[in-house]
């Protein structure tokens, strides 16, 4: 159970409309500052120097997420498509920045409001709660800001300053102005364990047994609420089942004589729906190197049908998520399989940066991708119908469609496991923790 509160002056802010608290990425505490510093983007490269001149230390950071372009490219990483370290994860990234460099806390604003307004549907659905961290360095709270909310901040020029993230444009010396606004946040949390396992399944690699090829699915769902049991038939049953099945493919291959190259681990995770926990604290406590983890293939929801495709020749498809962010090898390796294999039809809707659901950041894939380990997540796009209601029953669920997708992930991981190189990694590898 956690509870927070965020004053701006006198004016005390409204939790879920003027601001959300993170419970998994805050501690118990209080900062306070008697100035706000706006520091752009709140990055510090080489390429590209918010903090030029700036002293933070004492004071409230003030940021968007996000990062500049130029002439169509991103400034960093010179890439038209992908982003640099500080886009994804990028956000621990800048809060790690802020730490070192002596701010209290910080204040971040998405230029994308539907992406807030999704964020605070998200968290009043779910539990406020979270597991203990053991990992070292200093955290500093954040909170991030309603654009309406970010309007109030006295002699905050947020229109102009808005105009300019959303457009991915530089900040310019000017812009780094320095606010004269006492601010806080408090964070109180109280502590009640519960414990919850993930599950791993290993079949052995031959001779490249010390690289790995994960396989992922969440076997929780969120049980019975006022007095109704909710079965999560697709979410995610469809993708447990997948992954035993796949599991159980790659060892029969094995018992063969011809078994993957790579060690292939198939983890059911659990704590998905209270907030990525499971994923989370393998990725933060890997038993397996993470340097040698060459990809998570992430199953979550693979049995219905997105309730806006109406017609019988739109229904063979998959929504592939995470294709173009970290390697350029997934959607080569990807593409191939299902061409050869599967005959889907590839949508990659979701990977719009400005895609207000969020989905590259809701579910297990996530906490591979924000180490760096390149990750495709497989999604049937159910979001509005039965999504987290007691309908989402077994009886609605496409079954050859379900093993139609499940064939695909196999074929991909099959590829992945069996060829010479790892997968390209277009982003080094990350230790920051949430």
């Amino acid at each position: 159970m956690i509870a927070s509160e965020l004053k701006l002056g006198k004016t005390t802010a409204v939790f879920g409309t003027d601001y959300l608290s993170p419970v998994n990425a805050n501690d118990a505490g209080k900062f306070k500052g008697k100035k706000i510093v706006f520091v752009g983007y709140g990055i510090e490269d080489s390429a590209y120097n918010d903090y030029a001149g700036l002293n933070v230390k004492g004071k409230v950071v003030l940021f968007f997420l996000g990062e500049p372009k130029a002439n169509g490219k991103y400034l960093i990483s010179s890439s038209g498509t992908r982003g640099s370290a500080w886009s994804f994860p990028g956000l621990s990234k800048k809060l790690a920045l802020a730490a070192q460099k002596g701010a209290v806390g910080a204040l971040v604003i998405n230029a994308s409001q539907a992406t807030f307004n999704q964020r605070a549907a998200d968290a009043a659905k779910k539990t406020n709660a979270t597991y203990p961290r053991t990992a070292a360095g200093k955290k500093l709270n954040y909170a991030l800001l309603s654009h309406e909310f970010a309007k109030t901040i006295p002699g905050f020029a947020m229109e102009a300053m808005l105009a300019k993230a959303k457009a991915n444009s530089a900040f310019a010396a000017a812009d780094y102005v320095q606010l004269k606004n006492k601010t806080s946040l408090s964070y109180k949390k109280k502590r009640e364990e519960i414990l919850a396992s993930n599950v791993l399944g290993v079949i052995e690699g031959s001779d490249k047994k010390d690289e790995y090829v994960f396989i992922t699915a969440h076997y929780d769902h969120i049980g019975i609420q006022n007095g109704v049991v909710n079965n999560g038939a697709d979410d995610d049953g469809s993708g447990t089942v997948a992954i035993m099945q796949i599991g159980e493919a790659f060892a029969k291959a094995k018992a063969e004589g011809n078994g993957p190259r790579r060690t292939v681990v198939i983890m059911a995770v659990s704590g998905e729906e209270k907030g990525l926990w499971g994923s989370e604290y393998y990725s933060d406590n890997p038993i397996y190197p993470l340097a040698k983890t060459t990809v998570d293939l992430n199953i979550d929801m693979i049995g219905r049908v997105d309730t806006e495709r109406l017609k019988d020749d739109t229904l063979n498809y998959v929504y592939v998520v995470g294709h173009n962010k970290l390697s350029t090898d997934l959607p080569i390796i990807n593409e191939a399989a299902n061409n050869q294999y599967t005959k889907l039809v590839l949508d990659y809707k979701f990977d719009d940066p400005k895609d207000p659901n969020r989905i590259y950041f809701r579910s297990d894939h996530y906490n591979f991708a924000r180490k760096g380990v390149p990750v495709l997540f497989f999604y049937d796009g159910m979001l509005k119908a039965d999504y987290h209601r007691p309908t989402d029953d077994v009886e609605k669920i496409n079954f050859e469609l379900l093993q139609k997708r499940a064939h695909l992930v196999y074929y991909t991981a099959w590829e992945m496991a069996n060829r010479n190189e790892m997968l390209k990694r277009d982003i080094p590898l990350s230790n920051e923790t949430r």
